[in-house]
């Protein structure tokens, strides 16, 4: 008996070493972190449709995964080929002056390695602003059967623009509290990315934002932050304010409410009477992506959300034609 308790024992010892050590190496980071922040330019050539109207599209991209992110369904290379071909084949129909983008991957093995921004920038976008919002060399997720592992995951959120990008600052917003240290090492920073972009001799200030999905209380308090930074850019420059807020507005008390009744903003494909909505985008049942803008400085043309994108992504992107005054 003792023989067998202690080769019990060892064993143990040794699982919960694996475990110590998988955790360690798992949670580390690929790259430095000064790499998480990072402007690009390209020599494409471009196509600019018009101007003075401008046009601009928010796109939960979902790395490509369609309908399967977040499951344990299976992702065959061949998915996500065919989500990157139509997803190009529709932007380059769209030709928007601006696309601002979350949960791109940068050369994720959970999206076979295809650095997404890059692909998509061939469209003609000279102009990219990359931040990284989650880095692990390993992430067991989702968690059972372990095929299903995401793996190395590189992503975030990226700006492509056919205009210069001035500035570039990338602004981690709050965690939620109390989350167990194991599974905090493993998540991914919500971000607001802000840049500034010389269009027609103007400065106009883009904020890009992912926020909080699963807990209402740090969304709401991320959102506080959000505001704050979009009221004090709008009042010297066009501002607009985009992306992923993850709340609807029929959700109880909804976090998006703080913008929804700031006064002088406008809301792309939206109104308090009628909208259509993002989310899933097989049967969207949840409006969770926006564009947000400043009236006193940005005249809007149209917007609509963009069925078309289909099932390439569990979001559909929202777009917005605009002036500036």
């Amino acid at each position: 008996m003792k023989k067998v308790a202690s080769l019990l024992l060892k064993l143990v010892v040794l699982l919960m070493s694996l475990v110590v050590v998988f955790y360690f190496w798992g949670s580390n980071a690929t790259m430095e972190k000064e790499d998480y922040q990072k402007l690009f330019t390209n020599n494409y050539e471009q196509d600019f449709d018009n101007d003075s109207i401008f046009s601009i599209v928010t796109y939960n991209i979902g790395y490509l995964s369609g309908m399967t992110n977040n499951t344990t369904k299976a992702r065959p290379k061949e998915l996500f080929d065919r989500n990157l071909s139509h997803v190009k084949k529709e932007f380059q129909q769209l030709n928007p002056d601006v696309i601002a983008f979350q949960e791109i991957d940068y050369g994720a093995k959970r999206s076979y390695l295809i650095n997404q921004e890059e692909e998509l920038s061939k469209l003609g976008y000279n102009h990219v602003a990359r931040t990284v919002n989650w880095d692990k060399k390993y992430v067991p997720f989702p968690y059972f059967p372990p095929s299903a592992h995401f793996g190395k995951v590189v992503s975030g959120q990226s700006i492509l623009s056919k205009f210069p990008i001035k500035n570039h600052e990338r602004v981690v917003l709050e965690r939620v509290e109390n989350t167990p240290f194991y599974k905090n090492a493993f998540y991914l920073d919500r971000l607001l990315q802000i840049v500034k972009l010389e269009i027609k001799g103007k400065e106009v200030v883009l904020m890009n934002v992912h926020l909080e999905a699963f807990d209402k209380e740090t969304r709401v308090k991320q959102l506080k932050v959000v505001v704050q930074k979009f009221l004090e850019f709008g009042q010297s420059n066009p501002t607009i304010l985009l992306g992923d807020f993850n709340s609807d507005p029929n959700f109880e008390d909804p976090a998006i409410a703080q913008v929804l009744n700031l006064e002088n903003i406008g809301n792309a494909a939206f109104s308090k009477s009628g909208f259509a909505n993002t989310f899933d985008s097989k049967k969207p049942y949840k409006r969770l992506d926006y564009i947000f803008y400043t009236k006193n400085f940005i005249s809007y043309v149209d917007g609509r959300v963009l069925s078309e994108f289909a099932q390439s992504s569990d979001h559909l992107p929202v777009s917005m034609k605009f002036k500036l005054k």
